[in-house]
């Protein structure tokens, strides 16, 4: 019987394309503006001297700008780059500049699972600060109460094996209790290895019967 979901964002919850098109673009426009007006405040004192420290080398603001643009450009997920998105996006969320992405079908089934007494959970590569703020300021409010709880690469990797056997015993449930949806093969074969159950999600095209997890085209079909 399943007790706890566990979902992941992008492609699942919510569209790509607001992370590729939307989130990335904007801390990249914002980054330089927002590292200069902020540089006094303590938590970008400290995004600096871990970006040195990831360097190996004391950098200036403007060379630390310079990193973060070269970091954004060919997608390094590397910690102070993540924190300084977090703070940029949470800036434009509070701003009204965008809203979360998620899908209605998402909203209206986490709400439906979490009434039914199931625990919600979200694993994603992006931060556990940067997860809070999307389903903190969706068109729907606040999502964020729908959910007991946050995992990042804090755990593993999303493809790791052993970051689901992890995950299973932060939640307290044994994994054949856990189902975990996501819309990528190799994090839900990580996930079914460990005895979890699966659904792929299939939002951009049609399900294939012979797929190695179940495929849905969106929330609607998952079975509980």
């Amino acid at each position: 019987m399943i007790k706890a979901i566990i979902t992941d964002i992008e492609g699942t919850t919510s569209s790509l394309s607001f992370v590729k098109d939307v989130l990335f673009p904007y801390a990249r426009t914002h980054l330089a503006e927002y590292v200069k007006a902020h540089a006094q405040d303590d938590v970008i004192k400290a995004v600096l001297a871990d970006t040195s420290k990831e360097v190996g080398k004391d950098l200036d603001i403007e060379d630390a700008i310079a990193k973060f643009i070269q970091w954004i450009d060919e997608d390094k997920k590397i910690t102070p780059l993540k924190s300084l998105q977090g703070l940029i996006w949470e800036a434009g969320y509070q701003k009204g500049d965008f809203k979360g992405h998620v899908y209605q079908d998402a909203v209206d089934n986490l709400r439906l699972w979490q009434s039914k007494g199931l625990s919600l959970y979200i694993y994603s590569s992006g931060s556990i600060y940067a997860q809070k703020l999307l389903f903190g300021h969706t068109e729907y409010g606040d999502l964020t109460p729908l959910f007991s709880g946050y995992f990042d690469t804090n755990m593993g990797g999303k493809r790791e094996v052993e970051s689901y056997a992890k995950i299973a015993e932060q939640i307290g449930f044994s994994a054949e209790q856990l189902l975990f949806l996501s819309d990528i093969k190799e994090e839900l074969d990580a996930a079914k290895a460990v005895g979890m159950h699966t659904v792929w999600l299939t939002r951009e095209g049609i399900t294939d019967t012979q797929a190695a997890h179940l495929q849905v085209l969106n929330f609607d079909a998952v079975e509980v």
